[in-house]
């Protein structure tokens, strides 16, 4: 197959026909439904379009547990690409990664993967790095300036219902998909220059940009114990967010990782634990895959983590 050639891709890859972008988070991420996929090695391959610049793009994407990566663009025809967007409707104006229709399909088809001709497919050279080696996309602090925290939102552990977070949603206008999808509350992003960490100089929050793997709550407060012995980026004092914290770093658009988050931000943390409680019982979270807080019950056995401090 001229494809998988081209892209020097071994053994025998797959294309499934049926995923889409909307799919693959119930499938390869780790609190996934009856779809998921348990074999951390396992790789599938699909196609989708990338709306995120002013020319669409159809691509193909390589995807696991956990792992995403754009290993292709098909220089496929414009008129066929915007087309499907098209087909779309509304969802289009908010969503910009899309599935491919059946015309796409059939041109995929006869054009890209049952013929030996490479000339319609573009490698890219999208290999997963660290964080250090990821362009941030913002100011560095040296040139800011000190921290002058214009805002400091509620920092400490809170026993919540859904009105109060609607409120609070309310009080400092956030961007909760949910709850208030036109939120104008804006953060000041600063890269601090060590490959792991950001600063809000709107709250004065360092962040990690990275963040922790799924797991139960107990287990959560024992790494952040141990990240705060190791000293992770020179710092003892990380904690999890607060409610009001988490949801300061909505943004009102998905970024390139499909997630409501600006992109200098890792997207392996889809949602994380908040120092929330709910009212009767429960826990928070804020989703950044679909942009707001949301409690769970029980029935999701952990969550993912992005530490924060306050900086003195």
């Amino acid at each position: 197959m001229g494809l998988f050639n081209k892209l020097m891709i071994t053994g025998i890859p797959a294309i499934d026909w049926e995923m889409t972008p909307e799919y693959t988070f119930g499938t390869f991420e780790s609190w996934g439904g009856k779809e998921r996929i348990r074999n951390n090695s396992e790789r599938i391959y699909y196609f989708f379009i990338d709306a995120w610049d002013d020319e669409p793009r159809l691509c193909l994407m390589e995807r696991g547990i956990k792992h995403a990566r754009v290993v292709a663009e098909i220089l496929a025809p414009q008129d066929m690409i915007r087309q499907c967007i098209a087909e779309q409707g509304k969802v289009a104006l908010f969503e910009r990664t899309h599935p491919i229709n059946e015309q796409l399909k059939e041109w995929l088809l006869k054009n890209v993967v049952e013929t030996d001709d490479e000339s319609k497919v573009i490698p890219l050279d999208t290999h997963d790095g660290p964080m250090a080696d990821v362009e941030c996309g913002l100011p560095r602090r040296e040139a800011v300036g000190p921290v002058t925290a214009q805002l400091v939102l509620p920092d400490y552990p809170q026993e919540m219902g859904e009105e109060e977070v609607a409120a609070l949603v309310q009080a400092y206008d956030f961007a909760d998909q949910e709850r208030n999808p036109s939120g104008m509350f804006t953060h000041k992003l600063v890269d601090n220059g060590d490959g792991l960490t950001v600063t809000d100089y709107m709250t004065g929050l360092m962040w990690q940009r990275g963040g922790i793997d799924i797991m139960s709550h107990r287990s959560m407060r024992k790494e952040i114990e141990r990240i705060n012995v190791q000293g992770f980026a020179g710092y003892s004092d990380w904690r999890l967010p607060t409610m009001a914290e988490a949801l300061s770093l909505l943004e009102r658009e998905k970024s390139v990782h499909d997630q409501f988050l600006y992109r200098c931000f890792s997207g392996e943390q889809p949602f994380v634990f908040v120092d929330a409680v709910r009212k009767p019982g429960g826990q928070w979270f804020v989703d950044f895959k679909q942009g707001r807080a949301f409690w769970s019950s029980g029935t999701i056995p952990g969550g993912f983590g992005r530490l924060c401090r306050r900086e003195k």
